[in-house]
């Protein structure tokens, strides 16, 4: 069996970019929300690492490393794999997995009653959020049917000399975005109304880690380590401060371009910026699923989606044809038959994921090192194949 193509392969490099948000016709004002299904898991009691062992091997025309582990019930990984220069234990920036802690914050709050679910976003940044986007709420923000703009320009490669050390503060880039947005005619004529369809967004998760500033009076960095980290015993987990531009060891170093771009900005920040390892992703995954971090009302909501279109330019989603993303920051797929929930994340010179089912019953982590000199299809292709054994396929290497 194998992954449906269409699937894993057109979230390979989900990252931190969003594309421009469009309207769906006909669709309805509000926001439904339907119940996460009921677990399924077909991966069966026995997991086969022969099809993964094929697998892990330097990608061909990345010359770099790949890191792939795979959990199951019991102690300790059913099993992991290296290639190239990583080791089990590397650690790797996370890129857009980090917005599964930023969402898992917010819900948190939700919770304590500090915020309100369906409250205006703009009732507590207003003097962030413009008066046109008043009716955008927290929930919004966390499923991404926001319908805010995409975000603004930020460093990347093919910029100027040394884009990977330059950075943007939270605030400037939510600002640069509307201001942008302001600007363009087309967008303002086009802009869909909140609610309506979902476009994956990174503009939505940084106002939500200003929310959890705001709201809390700290730092969201502390109140990371405060309600998660530090609780899970997360040691090898980090959101480096604003001007930290380095990498615990081990880690592997890492190129786009020819540059060596291991020491770089943690600008994303609370939608991008964080430091892990497969170990330490697959604890924090096994605790959100087993309700640790929310109680039961905020687990549900969490593996919830809404009942809204994909926008035609959310590439994250268009396997399901419908919205994908929770207010969880998860995203929920088919996988050999199997409902699995998970996130993916880049960073220049690292594309990472993990996904479990459930009932944690399978659970998978992986980070590769594509350091820019790849063919997109063909990691798209590695990434289908490797989902695909890690949930009992018996994917074949390409």
């Amino acid at each position: 069996m194998r992954v449906r193509p269409t699937t894993l392969r057109r979230l390979a490099v989900a990252g931190l970019a969003a594309s421009v948000l469009t309207i769906g016709a006909g669709v309805p004002a509000a926001t439904a929300v339907v119940p996460a299904p009921a677990p399924v898991t077909s991966t069966g009691s026995t997991f086969d690492p022969g099809p993964l062992r094929n697998l892990v091997t330097p990608l061909r025309s990345y010359h770099a490393g790949v890191l792939v582990r795979v959990d199951g019930p019991g102690r300790g990984p059913l099993w992991t794999g290296t290639a190239g220069p990583v080791t089990a234990d590397d650690h790797f920036r996370i890129g857009s997995v980090t917005k599964v802690f930023t969402h898992t914050l917010a819900l948190q709050l939700v919770a304590e009653h500090r915020i309100g679910i369906d409250d205006p976003v703009r009732r507590h940044l207003p003097d962030l959020i413009p008066a046109e986007y008043g009716s955008v709420t927290v929930r919004q923000l966390l499923d991404h049917t926001s319908g805010l703009p995409k975000p603004a320009p930020t460093p990347a490669p093919g910029g100027e000399p040394g884009w990977w050390l330059k950075s943007v503060a939270p605030r400037d880039g939510v600002r640069d975005t509307f201001a942008l947005a302001a600007q363009d005619p087309r967008w303002n004529e086009h802009r869909p109304a909140p609610g309506t369809v979902q476009q994956y967004n990174g503009i939505n998760t940084v106002i939500v880690g200003l929310l959890v500033e705001k709201v809390t009076g700290h730092s969201f960095r502390h109140e990371l380590d405060r309600r998660i980290l530090r609780p899970l015993q997360l040691r090898d987990t980090s959101l480096p401060a604003a001007d930290d531009l380095t990498l615990p060891s081990p880690h592997t170093r890492v190129y786009v371009d020819g540059d060596d771009v291991t020491e770089q900005s943690p600008y994303p920040w609370a939608e991008g910026g964080m430091i892990s390892t497969a170990a330490d992703l697959d604890r924090f995954m096994t605790a959100l699923f087993r309700g640790r971090l929310l109680p039961p009302a905020q687990q549900d909501l969490a593996f919830s989606v809404p009942q809204v279109p994909n926008a035609p330019d959310n590439k994250n989603c268009r396997a399901a044809g419908t919205a994908c993303f929770g207010p969880g920051g998860l995203m929920r797929l088919t996988v050999n038959g199997v409902t699995v929930w998970g996130k993916t994340g880049s960073r220049p010179g690292w594309e990472n994921g993990m996904f479990a089912t459930r009932d944690l019953e399978r659970r998978l982590v992986y980070s590769f090192n594509p350091n820019g000199t790849g063919d997109g299809k063909q990691y798209g292709d590695y990434i289908t194949d490797v989902a695909a054994a890690a949930f009992g396929g018996a994917g074949e290497p390409r």
